[in-house]
């Protein structure tokens, strides 16, 4: 049983050991949940973006990673060409 001291800012920090055996890391979060007089405390697991793949029912073919790159490529060649982009750009100085 590892122990920690609540903070005056209500802050407390989570042992090594803890932290070692749920495997969280900073930046991760945790759920605090109370049960009559206890605290339960259990990290947020996120899932990864690949391990949605095939979540949902594709209403058409993946045309390709490449092919995918192409258009975008192409649409943004199109703003640039129909002056969309100039608004995004800094303004130059001098001139």
């Amino acid at each position: 049983m590892s122990r920690t001291r609540l903070t005056s800012k209500g802050q407390v920090t989570v042992p090594i050991d803890v932290r070692r055996a749920l495997d969280i890391h900073t930046g991760d979060e945790l759920v605090f949940e109370v049960h009559g007089d206890e605290i339960r405390v259990r990290p947020e697991r996120r899932r990864h973006l690949g391990e949605l793949r095939g979540a949902l029912k594709a209403t058409r073919p993946f045309p390709g990673r490449d092919a995918v790159r192409e258009e975008t490529a192409r649409r943004r060649a199109e703003a640039r060409q129909s002056g969309a982009g100039e608004a995004r750009r800094p303004a130059q100085e001098g001139g």
